[in-house]
């Protein structure tokens, strides 16, 4: 079978350059799929789904963008556009990869539409972005960025390396050959940070034994962003969130932040999961010279150069805990909590720069206190990362799945 490469692009500014990779892919033997993003001038080159189309299926007229004259707004307009057709295409099995190429209003209509596809979909984006936070752009999808140098203006010797290369690269995704998948056992999402890697290491170890599959997040805010993603997504079977950190930045002000739908898909999708507190005793914030000078008088650990750990609060720990509860109520699946007595992270056991069993204790008392009944809570009288506990974790998810 002939696969399809879609193409997006403002036709009326990109036009010679997405011609110049469209005729690329097609002396490989590709078949292509034109999207035209464009509003306000002439497209250059013709497309398989025209701007007035793109425009209709993001809710608006093509005209009546043109006569508001208002970029922004015809930016919004294309992107819910452009996304509605690449999903469709893709749900109808029509496309098997997406390239794009420019500067910010075509990365931002592109990457929108891109990051409606699931992971693994070939996803590529030229932009003269590329070269700065692109976070926003790529969000917890698999986009790969590649930096156009110079300015996506006219194909010259520079230019049509870089999007030649692009062209080559999106043939090689499509077409390559995607090695033997290691098993099909379930999946199971796990989520970890430096100070909990022992007991999450361990109970991967003995769910991988049973015979499950291990996907280990690092719960840095854009790991459990992408851990919700995929459980949204369809693909886990059940989740070992034994590391709930970003809930720690997300209430007050750290870098790691995961949003405030943690801690809530799998609950939506009735999905199993056990979870417990690891690493709550801290927040996550750059070197330390770019700490909030609010917080200047709080307890600090310097994990290395790069990174500065603040010690939560007695009042935070209670927060922390009401909102794992408040969250958790609403799963439509099982779930267990399993909480450790002698520290919830390396730090935070006795000895470690953290120790602070009050907070731990808050933190705890709180779960208690607002959990709903149905939801099983244990405490076990061990650190977090004491091999006993990391077993007794991952036999309960064992328990719920089987």
């Amino acid at each position: 079978m002939t696969k399809t490469v879609a193409i997006i692009g403002c036709l009326d500014t990109k036009g010679a350059e997405l011609q110049f990779i469209k005729e690329i892919l097609e002396k490989q033997g590709l078949r292509t799929h034109v999207i035209d993003a464009g509003v306000l001038g002439q497209p250059l080159v013709p497309a398989n789904t025209t701007r007035e189309e793109t425009a209709r299926a993001g809710g608006a007229s093509l005209p009546e963008l043109q006569n508001r004259n208002d970029r922004g707004a015809a930016i919004e307009a294309m992107c819910r556009g452009a996304r509605a057709v690449v999903e469709k295409l893709h749900r109808e099995g029509a496309i098997h990869g997406l390239i794009a190429a420019g500067g910010s209003a075509n990365t931002t209509i592109a990457t929108t539409a891109m990051r409606a596809l699931p992971v693994g979909f070939p996803k590529l984006m030229v932009s003269t972005l590329a070269s700065g936070d692109i976070s926003p752009y790529v969000g917890v999808k698999d986009i790969a960025f590649l930096y156009s140098v110079v300015d996506i203006a006219g194909v010259n010797r520079l230019s049509a390396r870089i999007l030649a290369n692009a062209a080559h690269a999106m043939a090689g995704m499509v077409e390559g050959e995607i090695p033997p998948v290691i098993g099909s056992n379930p999946l199971i999402s796990a989520t970890m940070f430096g100070v909990t890697t022992p007991c999450v290491t361990e109970a991967r170890r003995v769910l991988e034994e049973f015979g499950f599959e291990v996907l280990v997040f690092h719960a840095t805010g854009a790991g459990g962003q992408a851990m919700e993603g995929l459980i949204r997504d369809g693909f886990i079977q059940g989740v070992l969130d034994l590391t709930t950190t970003e809930l720690a930045d997300e209430l007050v002000g750290g870098v790691m932040s995961a949003g405030p739908d943690r801690l809530t898909v799998a609950g939506k999708m009735g999905i199993p999961q056990v979870v417990s507190i690891g690493a709550v005793d801290m927040v996550n914030f750059g070197p330390r010279f770019t700490v909030p000078e609010k917080f200047s008088g709080r307890k600090f650990y310097q994990h290395n150069p790069t990174v500065s750990l603040m010690r939560t609060t007695l009042e935070e720990n209670e927060e922390i805990g009401r909102r794992i509860a408040e969250r958790l109520n609403r799963s439509k699946g099982p779930v267990r909590i399993i909480l450790p007595l002698r520290g919830v992270s390396l730090y935070a056991k006795e000895g470690g720069p953290f120790f602070d069993p009050d907070a731990d204790r808050r933190c705890r008392e709180a779960i208690r206190k607002h959990i709903r009944p149905g939801i099983e809570v244990n405490e076990l009288d061990m650190d977090i990362n004491d091999p006993r506990f990391a077993l007794a974790c991952a036999k309960a998810l064992i328990g719920l799945l089987c």
